[in-house]
């Protein structure tokens, strides 16, 4: 059992150090956000504070929606499925083109962890917000990534990386790791082409199982294999870089709240850490972004061993996450105005040193969900909403209000939740 105790002086202190407004000081002045929703929002509201104009883009579904209600400017680039309109790159170019922007950023999802699309960015001469597409490559395919971070002495999990991946060969690896593990999509994301395989015999079935769904999500049936950790917490480090060469750690969260293999709460800093082990992951998490010569805002996943404190790097995800905002909360950053400055060729604005952890944070995810059908994704009329009134310790992240449509074509997240407390632990 704990309680809570509230420390005045630590919240005025951390009121004190909320970020300032100034102004980029280089050529990013007008944004297109090739994104939807809580984020494109949240890009606007930095955006706008520094003096950027934000260009919002749309297809049939959001045409009245949030987001394009709060950019200077929006354009509409197709019908309601993804593929016709958000992952339509060719479109999102021609009217970052037409509406003269010098960047985009590209969010989360759709096509922020698009190689191709961040070459199409530098073959029209327009910034990409994010890191160059190699690093993309490199750690979007989670055996090119394991091997590399090998390589950099970041530890990993035990396991098969290869491309030999015929039925008998994984057979045989997964003799080798032994039971129970963890088969991937080397493309996965979201928890989608994961299985867990109990015991050899189970082993075939959930590789197909696997394969199908990497296919159907990632057109790739490529696996890698992995020894299953029984009790395990997912901790991920925010990890930023700059052109210079610097990059540093601001700091764990601890994911390991999740459903289906999708996080649902997640918390900073991660709980029941000595500080020794915190900078060991983050130490590594930064070994990992210099590996692949990143740039901007990258997040470094970690399974951490709850019995022996062990941990091995899991992925690497190359863009913004969704649970930034506690990231922020506890070190007073405000990380896509970093995302900008980064990209106009400014440097890291702190340095470790500089980098101080305040109070903690939490993260709720709310969902449009039906809580009677195990709680699957449900669309339709948003009748009504409400939320607690935003201040310096809540906030809501949001791209939807009253009576706006849930729809089918998109991920079911409505908005998320995010709280600040300092407090201590009593036994």
């Amino acid at each position: 059992m704990f309680y809570t105790r509230f420390s005045f002086s630590l919240a005025k202190r951390y009121l004190s150090l909320q970020p300032q407004t100034h102004s980029i000081k280089k050529n990013i002045k007008k944004i297109l956000i090739a994104n939807r929703g809580e984020i494109a929002c949240r890009v606007i509201k930095t955006a706008r504070r520094l003096g950027v104009r934000t260009v919002a883009v749309f297809s049939d579904a959001d045409a009245n929606t949030l987001h394009v209600h709060e950019a200077d400017e929006a354009y509409y680039i197709g019908p309601s499925p993804s593929v016709q309109s958000y992952l339509n790159s060719s479109k999102i170019i021609e009217v970052a083109k037409k509406a003269n922007c010098c960047a985009i950023h590209p969010g989360y999802g759709f096509l922020s962890e698009s190689v191709e699309f961040s070459d199409q960015c530098e073959k029209e001469n327009i910034i990409f917000i994010g890191p160059p597409s190699k690093a993309i490559h490199d750690m979007g395919i989670k055996s090119t990534s394991k091997l590399i971070m090998a390589e950099a002495g970041v530890p990993i999990i035990n396991g098969y990386h290869g491309e030999n991946q015929a039925n008998k060969k994984l057979q045989a690896e997964a003799q080798k790791i032994g039971f129970p593990l963890m088969i991937k999509a080397v493309r996965g994301g979201g928890g989608k082409g994961m299985r867990i395989a109990n015991t050899a015999t189970e082993f075939l079935n959930q590789l197909e199982s696997a394969r199908t769904e990497s296919k159907k999500a990632f057109n790739d049936t490529s696996v890698l294999l992995e020894k299953y950790i029984s009790t395990p917490r997912h901790v991920e480090v925010q990890v930023f870089a700059d052109t210079y060469g610097n990059a540093v750690y601001l700091f764990e969260r601890d994911c390991s709240v999740q459903r289906r293999h999708q996080k649902i709460i997640e918390e900073a800093p991660a709980p029941f850490l000595s500080e020794q082990l915190r900078e060991e992951l983050g130490l590594a998490a930064v070994k990992a972004a210099k590996a692949v010569g990143y740039v901007g805002a990258g997040t470094v996943e970690f399974i951490l061993d709850k019995e022996d404190l062990s941990f091995h790097f899991m992925e690497m995800n190359t863009r913004l996450q969704v649970e930034h905002p506690i990231s922020e909360m506890i070190t007073n950053t405000d990380l896509v105005e970093w995302q900008i400055r980064i990209a106009s060729g400014e440097p890291l604005p702190l340095s470790q040193e500089e980098i101080k952890k305040h109070g903690h944070a939490f993260e709720a995810r709310i969902y449009a969900e039906n809580p009677r059908d195990g709680f699957l994704p449900r669309a339709g009329l948003l009748t009504h909403l409400s939320t607690p009134i935003p201040n310096s310790f809540v906030r809501i992240e949001t791209g939807v209000k009253e009576n706006d449509i849930v729809s089918v074509h998109y991920d079911p997240m409505i908005a998320k939740l995010v709280v600040w407390v300092s407090f201590i632990f009593i036994y």
